[in-house]
């Protein structure tokens, strides 16, 4: 893959840890050169798959005739449970992270959920293959629907939730707490949400016989490579899966999902390549998206705004045979100190494609409707918001008393209120406008998940960086180059990050806001490792920690110890004259010993028509640690973007089901409506940077996920600051606002 690299402009973009670095790979996708994953190509052109959906969302296929379809012009194979390839049943085996499990299609006459695959037509081109898809015949036998339509029909506790937390938290006596002080209770609802990658999800399989590989959209390879293992018994050994550049995932694209599986059933089917593309509605059905949730809340304070009791029940949908929970109670355990806390999550089984990450995993959701509940409280009182917060910010974990390894949630909130001017705000009524002011806190947690890199110093003078991770957009390649550009005070364009290949050492891959901190880690280690067989090579028995790298010479040392070195006697006794150096990274206990989190505070300013109910954001503005930097302008970036996307869970995104059939019927962006370019006002942010070496060895913690957590009840508590009117069930649309005028 070196040879799709242009070289970066170090002259005037330096490369760094923390610089705010142009991205190496940004000139391939604006020449269209990078390639996605259905652009590969196999030695023969690729035979295209066309899925055929069921209409209905629980029920027993009957009947299916393909004679029809198999009869067409340019029809290779129509694959039905009939006729596939055999596999492993859906969610085997049990003991396995949800990602590797068994992800069986085609298997068996079962309807899963409306959209759920009954055929893949096979054809040379698309039109061929949708249109003989149009063909086919076939009948379904409905059964009862289950899906979840209030708070008590979720009753299963699941084992654990998203990120590794318990289903059930708590301190103290809450039923005392909530009965001392005010008491406030309040229900919020989330509707179903979708991830609306850019690229839809495609995957591109070959089987010449023995080996399977495939080209897909991917966020963690080595998961992937599990799944294809488990669904169609093959040996982890004879699968290759590439995914080196991701449209865009957002939590999607963590597993592999139908385009992947059918593609695979398709190439092991004909033994030839076979392409999966799915539609954008395709996409609604056949890829996971976020379920609907009903938070009940509870709280008691006293009139000095010191909270007594939290209480957060709540209830969302999980997917048959898919053991995903999200954790949207989270907040409540860690954004304030409270006598008691009580967090609860329950789960009712659903006829439902597979639930999953979304765009901040439960923090997202749960943060929208805690954040505005806590703004409820502060209004009641008469409080200032920022001032109720800041009253209650715990200085250690709540509930289990850890030290935070940093905690600057207090300073986000005085600075973010000062650059934004909350002491200063001003209400004013313009025509039937009137405008409003939110803030709201976010906190998200860390983690390290081990991962793997190796590091090669070329007789040229080139390093090349392996390791399955992925870049889904966010910057993973540049942040790497950063780390080895300023290990061994190299130019960027000496440096090959190779990414998205499972035969490379296994990552963390991308998500949960861990990647670049756990993947970065492991190559740092690299570097170091690969520093100290150049000290070995040198004949420094010690090592050297500081060895630098300038054209043919490698420094050992600086000062009156600086030792000089040539880079081609060092390597002249080496195998292939390179030398190759491997690093790793783990949680240890290190990790465990404190509360690792970053954190943020939002604010922002709407404008709200009285007569039409429509909203428009003015302004947002958000203030954020997350330790230390690893490239400024991709973090702002990526912080900018999520606070885009909490304007959009906030004002838009809603996902209908239609409770007839359980199929969704905004499936396309005409109908599913997100944030874009005019509903968006003035975006701001700043950074409060504090290396936090007990989170990782870089100092860094997770960002990704963190400008969406807390920002979309910002913008609530702006809508009621404006005209008083609190929705509780988002989106907040104009009807909603309306009602309440």
């Amino acid at each position: 893959m070196k040879e799709q690299f242009m070289p970066a402009n170090t002259s005037s973009n330096p490369y760094g840890i923390g610089a705010a670095a142009n991205r190496v790979d940004g000139r391939l996708k604006v020449q269209g050169k990078a390639t996605y994953a259905g652009e590969n190509l196999f030695d023969r052109a690729p035979l295209i798959g066309w899925i055929v959906g069921a209409d209905i969302a629980s029920g027993t296929l009957k009947r299916i005739n393909t004679e029809k379809a198999e009869a067409q012009e340019g029809v290779h194979a129509v694959i039905t449970y009939k006729n596939s390839v055999d596999q492993k049943p859906f969610g085997l085996p049990e003991d396995t992270q949800r990602f590797g499990q068994s992800r069986a299609m085609l298997n068996e006459d079962k309807i899963r959920y409306a959209g759920f695959p009954v055929a893949l037509v096979v054809a040379d081109t698309l039109e061929q293959a949708r249109y003989a898809g149009q063909l086919i015949d076939f009948t379904i036998e409905p059964a009862p629907i289950s899906l979840l339509t209030k708070h008590s029909e979720a009753q299963v506790a699941p084992e654990s939730i998203d990120g590794g937390y318990e289903a059930d938290a708590g301190l103290g006596d809450i039923d005392s707490a909530l009965s001392s002080g005010e008491r406030f209770n309040m229900t919020y609802t989330t509707p179903n949400q979708v991830s609306a990658a850019m690229e839809p999800h495609t995957s591109i399989a070959n089987y010449d016989g023995t080996n399977l590989t495939v080209h897909t959209s991917v966020q963690i390879l080595a998961s992937a490579v599990d799944c294809l293992a488990s669904t169609f018994n093959l040996s982890k050994e004879n699968i290759r899966v590439k995914s080196p550049f991701v449209g865009g995932g957002f939590g999607s694209k963590l597993g592999l999902h139908n385009d992947a599986i059918l593609a695979s059933i398709g190439a092991l089917h004909l033994q030839r390549p076979v392409k999966v593309a799915m539609t954008r509605r395709q996409v609604f059905h056949n890829a996971p998206h976020r379920g609907m949730s009903i938070q009940q809340m509870a709280f008691s304070a006293d009139a000095n705004g010191k909270l007594g009791g939290v209480q957060h029940h709540s209830a969302m949908p999980m997917a048959k045979d898919y053991a995903f929970a999200e954790g949207t109670g989270v907040a409540a355990r860690v954004n304030y100190q409270a006598e008691a806390i009580d967090s609860k999550h329950r789960v009712k089984v659903v006829d439902s494609p597979m639930l999953d990450s979304v765009r901040a995993p439960g923090d997202a959701i749960g943060s929208l409707a805690f954040e505005a509940a806590v703004d409820e409280i502060a209004r009641s009182l008469e409080i200032d918001p920022v001032d109720f917060r800041r009253n209650n910010i715990a200085p250690v974990h709540p509930i289990t008393g850890a030290d935070f390894s940093t905690n600057n949630l207090d300073k986000c909130l005085l600075e973010g209120a000062e650059k934004f001017g909350w002491k200063n705000r001003q209400h004013t009524t313009k025509g039937t406008k009137k405008n409003g002011f939110g803030v709201s806190l976010g906190m998200r947690m860390n983690m390290i998940v081990p991962s793997e890199a190796s590091i090669t110093l070329q007789n040229d003078g080139q390093l090349v960086v392996r390791t399955d991770m992925t870049d889904i957009g966010t910057g993973t390649y540049t942040i790497l180059t950063q780390i080895v550009a300023e290990h061994f005070n190299v130019d960027a364009n000496r440096i090959t990050i190779n990414l998205g290949d499972s035969d490379s050492p296994a990552s963390s891959g991308s998500g949960g806001s861990f990647g670049a901190s756990s993947s970065g880690t492991a190559v740092l280690n690299a570097c170091e490792a690969l520093s100290l067989k150049l000290s070995e090579c040198a004949g420094l028995a010690k090592g050297n920690e500081l060895v630098q790298l300038n054209d043919n010479l490698v420094i050992f040392g600086k000062g009156d110890t600086e030792q000089q070195h040539s880079l081609s006697d060092l390597l002249g006794n080496t195998q292939n004259n390179a030398l190759t150096a491997q690093g790793s990274v783990a949680p240890d206990e290190g990790n465990d010993n404190y509360a690792q989190y970053s954190c943020a505070a939002h604010f922002a300013e709407v404008e709200v028509d009285t007569v039409t109910g429509e909203v428009r954001i003015i302004r947002q503005h958000g203030a954020f640690s997350a330790g230390r930097i690893l490239n400024h302008k991709t973090a702002g970036s990526q912080l900018k973007g999520g606070m885009v996307w909490g304007a959009s869970y906030a004002l838009f995104e809603e996902l209908q089901q239609d409770p007839r059939d359980g199929g969704f019927v905004n499936c396309d962006f005409a109908e599913y409506h997100f944030a874009v370019n005019r509903d968006i006002g003035d975006v701001s942010l700043h950074i409060i940077e504090e290396p936090d070496y007990k989170a990782c060895k870089l100092g860094s913690k997770g960002i990704g996920e963190l400008g969406i957590t807390g920002s979309g009840a910002a913008i609530a508590n702006a809508v009621y600051d404006a005209v008083g009117a609190r929705v509780r069930d988002f989106p907040i649309t104009p009807d909603k606002v309306m009602a309440q005028l």
